[in-house]
């Protein structure tokens, strides 16, 4: 159906449609260095670092930014982002790296509160750091669900319970099956890394880890303790609404990477993240700030083009690949001789054990476990988008064309309607058929976003305090339920710039 937008709304969707996809196609190196986790010692598990050649164990703001190179493509950027480094463990018990394909990329999202009326987004400050992920984590602990059950349709989550900060975490991390002779994946569509078997058989292009960093901020803590408490994720991780306490909106950060597990088909062993997860429950990610702050709000502010690319900002300065590959670490002399690539000996760097779950891991690693977690492995499953431009991200949109509250196809519908009813409603008058109804009766409750090829669309739900009878095609769900009404809006953004809006 038609109707009218005001003009504020437009504007709205250019924004929120912005981002741009950080390239950074050198690797600093490989190395136990964490100074988050550990500042000034050697680091429990290996990580992959890129950035900033100014960091080290003891790196602050000022090293990164008087440093004189970075490996990522826009030479302003003297961030640091690292991750930790993925192994394979052969049957003989030794342990091989795992090719990093082309580095790394980190986008940077430009969305707004859904739940303020200021859409403004706040560039991180000096000396701002994070980390997204738990590296202690073994195991999902959604109420209801497994890592093996495809996430509800985000409409669901709020009505499940499922928006804590402890479940949006465990939806931030994403391990998408690359086969480049079918239909991607959507990213964040799996939460659980694929045995090796199921890697074998279809992944014939590697694994691609994924995570997503919060983006709201409590607005004065440049780090905390547990280096999360400071942000915290809109309730739909990418976007939505900020918690209460946390109302400024940073640029939403996702990483990125990919792995070539493929070099490894037919080969007997298992796939190891370095810090000793079989399963990828305890995939993390870290990041400092090496950002001059007013230049990245320029950013912010002015590099809003949809296409994602770093080369339709005008105000970042790129440099060649051969450069950013050129820029390398100064390893600190405790670790200059340990082994991190290629065949490194017969334990993880660091002597890391591997951990099963479902109890949290220990910083200090016992011996291996005799016995192993048996898990099942979720089937492949098409994105919602087109492959699109290269610059587009990994499929991060992935939602159903409507916001209406209707599960995925690959959801389990009885397990879905068992949840939602599991806190019956209250009595309510005999509900009532919708009929044509005035728009000044409903106001915006939630914001979606999807992308098919080329198109973000923008979806807006209006609600009003009106009972009804809900009925859809696939669920039938007869009872209270809130009426809703839906405008969805899109904005191409053209191979030239040229960008146009449309309703429909």
């Amino acid at each position: 159906m038609r109707t009218s937008v005001s003009l504020a709304v437009l504007a709205a969707v250019s924004g929120a449609t912005a981002f741009w996809r950080m390239e950074c196609h050198g690797r600093l190196g490989i190395a136990r260095i964490d100074p988050l986790i550990s500042p000034g010692e050697v680091a429990q598990h290996a990580h992959s670092i890129h950035g900033s050649s100014g960091f080290s164990e003891s790196a602050t703001y000022q090293n990164l930014i008087d440093a004189d190179c970075t490996s990522c493509a826009v030479t302003q950027d003297k961030s640091v982002y690292w991750h930790p480094s993925l192994y394979f463990q052969h049957a003989n018990g030794t342990y091989e790296s795992v090719e990093q394909v082309g580095g790394m990329l980190a986008y940077y999202f430009l969305y707004g509160d859904d739940g303020s009326k200021d859409s403004s987004i706040t560039a991180f400050p000096s000396d701002f750091r994070m980390i997204a992920g738990n590296s202690l984590r073994r195991s999902y602990s959604i109420a209801g669900y497994s890592a093996f059950d495809a996430d509800p349709e985000k409409s669901f989550w709020s009505k499940l319970g499922q928006t804590s900060q402890t479940d949006l975490a465990q939806r931030a991390l994403g391990f998408n099956c690359l086969n480049y002779n079918k239909q991607p994946e959507g990213s964040l569509y799996r939460h659980v890394m694929p045995e090796k078997s199921y890697l074998d058989a279809n992944c014939a292009d590697g694994v691609r880890f994924e995570i997503m960093f919060p983006s709201c901020w409590n607005g004065k803590d440049l780090d905390t303790k547990d280096h999360k408490s400071h942000v915290a994720y809109p309730d739909l991780v990418m976007n939505g609404v900020c918690p209460q306490g946390f109302d400024v909106k940073l640029p939403g950060l996702f990483y990125e990477t990919i792995w070539a597990t493929n070099a490894f088909n037919n080969v007997d062993g298992q796939f190891v993240i370095a810090n000793g997860d079989v399963h990828g429950f305890g995939y993390h990610a870290d990041f400092m700030n090496g950002w001059n702050p007013d230049f990245l709000q320029k950013a912010v502010d002015t590099c809003t083009d949809g296409s994602g690319k770093i080369q339709d900002c005008p105000i970042f300065d790129i440099q060649s690949l051969e450069d950013q590959q050129k820029c390398s670490l100064k390893v600190p002399k405790a670790l200059v001789s340990e082994k991190v690539v290629g065949l490194v000996g017969n334990s993880l760097p660091g002597d890391v054990a591997i951990q099963y779950g479902p109890d949290s891991a220990t910083v200090k690693n016992p011996a291996l476990p005799t016995t192993t977690q048996e898990l099942p492995t979720v089937g492949y499953s098409e994105g919602a988008q087109a492959t699109g431009t290269a610059y587009q991200p990994g499929q991060i949109f992935k939602e159903s064309p409507s916001s209406a509250a209707v599960p995925s196809p690959s959801v389990s519908l009885s397990k879905v309607a068992a949840l939602a009813q599991a806190t019956p409603p209250a009595p309510t008058e005999a509900p009532v058929a919708p009929a044509a109804v005035d728009d000044s009766k409903y106001e915006v409750v939630r914001t979606d976003y999807i992308t098919v090829g080329d198109v973000v669309s923008m979806i807006i739900v209006k609600e009003a305090v009106e009972y009804v009878t809900v009925t859809t095609t696939t669920v039938t769900a007869t009872g209270s339920a809130k009426a809703r009404r839906e405008v969805h809006m899109h904005r191409h953004a053209g191979r030239h710039g040229h960008n146009g809006r449309h309703l429909s």
